[in-house]
C-alpha cells in the first residue's frame, strides 16, 4: 500500500526544472536547423541575385546613373521623359504588343494541334514528343537566331526556293511589314513547352467523357468544344499567362536577326531597354523601363486572372 502510494506521489510531483534543462534538445528543433542550413543557398541566391538587384533597379529608376559615376537623384525624372518626349518608348510598347498579340496565339495554337495528334499516337509517342520539344530547346538561342537571318535573307533558303517555282524573292528582313511576321514564325516554332504542357492535360481527361459523347451520337469538332477545350482550360490558363510573360520579355530574336530595324519595325521593348542601358549607358533611365514593363506585365497577369472566372472550369 506504501509502495502505492510512493508512486502515485511521484506521479503527481511536477518536474524539477534543474533536471528539464539537462535534457537533450528536441528532435524537432534539430530538423528545423538542419532545413534552414539546406535552404540556406536558395535564401542567399533569392536575397543576393533578385531581392537586391530589384530593389536597387528601383533605387536606380529615379536617378540619372551612367554606370561610370555615382547616381544622381533625379525623382521622376525619367518616368516623365519616357511618357512624354520618348517617340521610341511608344514604337517600341506598339511593337511589343502587336509581337506578344499575335506570336503567343500562334504558338499556343500550334502547341494544341501538335498535343491533340500526339495524344492519338500510341507507338512511339516518346520519340516524336521529344523530336518536337527540340525547337525549343534550342529556339532561343542566338545560333538558331542567326539560322533564321540567314533563311530569311535576302539570298536566304525562302528567297531560293520561291525563285525555283518561278516565284520573285522579297526582302522579309528590309521590309517593315514583313520583318515581324518572321520574328512571330520563330516563336511559334517554339511550341515544344506549351505542348508538353497541353498533352499532359488531354491525358488527364477522362475516357468516359468522350466515351458518353460518341453513345449520344456526338461528333469530332462537337467533343472538341463541348469536352476537350472546357477541360483544358485550366491547362490553358496557365500556357496564356506564361506565354504573355515570354513574348513581352521576348529579345534575342529582335537583337540577332533584325537589330531592331528597319525603321523601328521590331523594337521590342527589351531591345530598346537593352540600347538604353548598355549602348547610351543611361542605366537610370533603363531601369525606369524595366519597373514599366513589370507594371504593364502584372496588369495584364491580373486581368487574365480575373477574366478566368468566366471561362476557365475545374473539376468541382
Amino acid at each position: 500500500m506504501q509502495e502505492a502510494q510512493t508512486e502515485e506521489r511521484q506521479l503527481n510531483t511536477p518536474p524539477d526544472p534543474s533536471s528539464m534543462k539537462k535534457r537533450k534538445k528536441p528532435v524537432k528543433d534539430i530538423d528545423n536547423k538542419m532545413g534552414y542550413l539546406f535552404l540556406s543557398p536558395f535564401i542567399f541566391g533569392t536575397i543576393a541575385f533578385m531581392l537586391f538587384p530589384m530593389a536597387y533597379s528601383l533605387y536606380l529608376s529615379f536617378t540619372d546613373y551612367n554606370l561610370v559615376g555615382t547616381p544622381q537623384w533625379a525623382g521622376l525624372a525619367n518616368y516623365k521623359e519616357m511618357f512624354t518626349n520618348d517617340p521610341q518608348f511608344w514604337d517600341a510598347i506598339r511593337v511589343t504588343f502587336f509581337y506578344a498579340g499575335t506570336a503567343v496565339p500562334v504558338r499556343l495554337v500550334f502547341a494544341l494541334l501538335i498535343a491533340l495528334a500526339l495524344n492519338k499516337v500510341v507507338e512511339m509517342v516518346g520519340i516524336y514528343r521529344t523530336l518536337l520539344y527540340l525547337p525549343s530547346i534550342v529556339g532561343g538561342s542566338i545560333g538558331v537566331s542567326i539560322m533564321w537571318r540567314q533563311l530569311f535573307g535576302n539570298d536566304g533558303a525562302i528567297n531560293s526556293f520561291l525563285e525555283s517555282i518561278g516565284l520573285q524573292g522579297h526582302s522579309w528582313l528590309g521590309d517593315p511589314d514583313t520583318a515581324i511576321w518572321t520574328l512571330v514564325i520563330l516563336y511559334g516554332w517554339q511550341f515544344g513547352s506549351s505542348m508538353i504542357i497541353f498533352l499532359a492535360g488531354l491525358r488527364n481527361i477522362p475516357s468516359i467523357y468522350y466515351e458518353a459523347a460518341e453513345v449520344d451520337g456526338a461528333k469530332p469538332l462537337q467533343k472538341f468544344f463541348k469536352i476537350t477545350i472546357p477541360m483544358l482550360t485550366p491547362v490553358i490558363l496557365f500556357n496564356v499567362i506564361m506565354q504573355v510573360i515570354h513574348g513581352f520579355m521576348a529579345f534575342t530574336p529582335a537583337f540577332i536577326v533584325t537589330e531592331g530595324g528597319p525603321i523601328n519595325s521590331t523594337l521590342l521593348y527589351v531591345l530598346y531597354m537593352y540600347r538604353q542601358a548598355f549602348q547610351f549607358f543611361d542605366m537610370g533611365y533603363a531601369s525606369a523601363l524595366a519597373w514599366v514593363m513589370l507594371l504593364i506585365i502584372g496588369i495584364f497577369t491580373a486581368i487574365i486572372f480575373k477574366s478566368s472566372d468566366y471561362w476557365v472550369h475545374y473539376d468541382n
